[in-house]
């Protein structure tokens, strides 16, 4: 095996002679010997050796030209100067001029000639891998360079884009008419736009101080003191697993007018490190406006309704004077329509009564009436009052008050009567004939809950959560000939009440209506 390509150049034909012998016997493979520097000079041209011996004293060049020239050809290769006692100082002068590795002084120690050579062949090695690496270095920090003004450029495009966008964004929220709130999930305050601060009438500087739920309230009075409680943890209880959540019936008080403003803030998490605390963006939309405009409208129809009232009572009247024959007789046709008459009004003057209440509940107006009283007596009165209409249509019609005679209970009597004859007389609408109702009451935890189960054709899964909304028709599917407020006007009466309302339907099977009086049993009868 070839450990290296040597040339080595003496003018002594006995030397060389001898030098290549040593190499093989060692197995140096490839060695090129030379007795003249010119030849060998001429042989470097075209060939790449690992190492170069030259003797210091030979004709027509010595060692120092001759190495000094094939320096130049071969930098990196590691050269070895042999010479005689006598030039010592002139091989200390050719190693510092020409950066020869190694001077050996004749004769030779055969052993430490072969150590050099293995030495300067593997010196010659590390040099070229040395020199390639530089030249790697070089190609690559040129690409770097190439890279890094092409990242320059980017970054300050980027960056350029950046800015362009930061500013829109900061003209969006600076100018925004909705009020922009970031919270953490304390509620902490941690920044606002102008139109926030000139909500609050309060600074920047002095809203980061504070906390969500010192600025916003609700002040519905529909709304007892678990339900406030529950917007307040509502602002609290804001998480990324419920990413967005929109909180209703709140006002902002203003510190400088002192006016509430009605407001709506949307929510939405902010993404974060799960390192950081959790960090919400609100959206505040100031509802003044809309607030004035509903009441405005609700006033002109609840005036407009009261103003009715009095001509439909007359007409009903009227209309009964004529069908009893106060007015004289009648013949059969006539009270036919006049009956017609009647009803109509008496369903038009249904209508105006609850437009006015539901107007009366919206704005606070009505106030409940509690007194204390049987709930038992109460449920058997509606239930005796709507069961003729059962036996019209054939309807099994059964009641179950699951508690004793004596329970009472403290509520509005005239209100929850209105609840129960309504959720009842909606069961019997809309059971087909043959079909059956339960109606079903206890007591639940110091609590009245009232059910009312029919088979009935039922409710698509679609149209439930708009039932209790105004003016709802109950299904998509059959559209009623009723107002469309009576389970509006239910849950406003049972959410006034602190309770809650539900159903629980499917489509060809039927409908159950429910709701929950909380904390309303005072006592059994002594």
């Amino acid at each position: 095996m070839s450990l290296g390509k040597i040339i080595y150049v003496d003018d002594e034909v006995m030397l060389t002679s001898t030098f290549s012998t040593l190499m093989k016997i060692e197995g140096f493979k490839d060695v090129v010997v030379f007795n003249s520097p010119v030849e060998a000079l001429e042989y470097l041209k075209t060939e790449t050796p690992d190492l170069i011996i030259s003797d210091f004293l030979m004709p027509d060049m010595n060692g120092l030209e001759f190495l000094r020239e094939a320096k130049k050809l071969y930098p990196e290769v590691s050269m070895i100067l042999l010479t005689a006692y006598a030039d010592k100082e002139n091989a200390i002068k050719t190693i510092n001029e020409i950066g020869v590795y190694k001077y050996i002084e004749k004769p030779w120690d055969n052993d430490d000639l072969v150590m050099n050579i293995k030495n300067g062949i593997e010196r010659s090695h590390l040099l070229a891998d040395l020199r390639e690496k530089i030249s790697e270095l070089e190609v690559a920090k040129a690409q770097l360079k190439a890279y890094s003004g092409e990242l320059e450029v980017l970054v300050a495009e980027r960056t350029k884009e950046l800015t362009v966008a930061n500013k829109k964004l900061a003209g969006i929220i600076n100018y925004c008419a909705d009020g922009i709130i970031i919270i953490d999930a304390k509620g902490n305050i941690e920044q606002v736009n102008p139109a926030c601060e000139n909500m609050v009438g309060l600074s920047a500087d002095a809203l980061t101080k504070m906390k969500i739920q010192e600025i916003a309230y609700t002040d519905n009075p529909l709304l007892n003191k678990s339900q406030k409680s529950s917007v307040k943890s509502a602002i609290l209880g804001l998480s990324c697993e419920n990413s967005e959540f929109l909180l209703r019936d709140l006002y902002i008080r203003n510190v400088v007018t002192e006016e509430a403003i009605p407001v709506e803030i949307n929510f939405a998490a902010l993404s974060s490190d799960e390192s950081e605390m959790e960090r919400f963006v609100g959206v505040i939309r100031n509802f003044s406006v809309q607030k004035e405009t509903e009441r405005l409208r609700d006033d002109f129809i609840a005036t407009l309704t009261h103003d009715l009232r009095t001509p439909l009572l007359a007409a009903i009247q009227t209309l009964k004077f004529f069908i009893d024959g106060s007015l004289g007789d009648l013949k059969d046709q006539q009270k036919v329509l006049l009956t017609t008459m009647l009803q109509s009004n008496e369903d038009l003057l249904g209508l105006v009564n609850a437009l006015l209440e539901v107007y009366r509940f919206e704005s606070g107006k009505l106030s409940l009436c509690k007194t204390v009283f049987n709930v038992k007596d109460l449920i058997k009165q509606c239930y005796d009052e709507l069961e003729p209409l059962s036996v019209k249509k054939n309807i099994s019609f059964n009641l179950t008050c699951d508690f004793d005679d004596d329970v009472l209970i403290d509520a509005d009597r005239a209100e929850i009567k209105r609840v129960i004859i309504n959720l009842c007389g909606n069961a019997l609408n809309y059971t087909n004939k043959g079909g059956t109702i339960e109606i079903i009451a206890k007591i639940v935890s110091n609590g009245l809950m009232f059910s009312v189960v029919d088979n009935g054709n039922g409710i698509p899964k679609e149209d439930i959560p708009h039932l209790f909304m105004r003016f709802s028709q109950g299904t998509c599917k059959k559209r009623s000939t009723g107002t469309g407020l009576g389970l509006y006007l239910s849950r406003q009466i049972i959410e006034a009440h602190g309770g809650k309302i539900w159903v629980e339907s499917k489509v060809n099977t039927g409908s159950e209506f429910s709701f929950l009086l909380t904390d309303v049993v005072a006592k059994s009868r002594v």
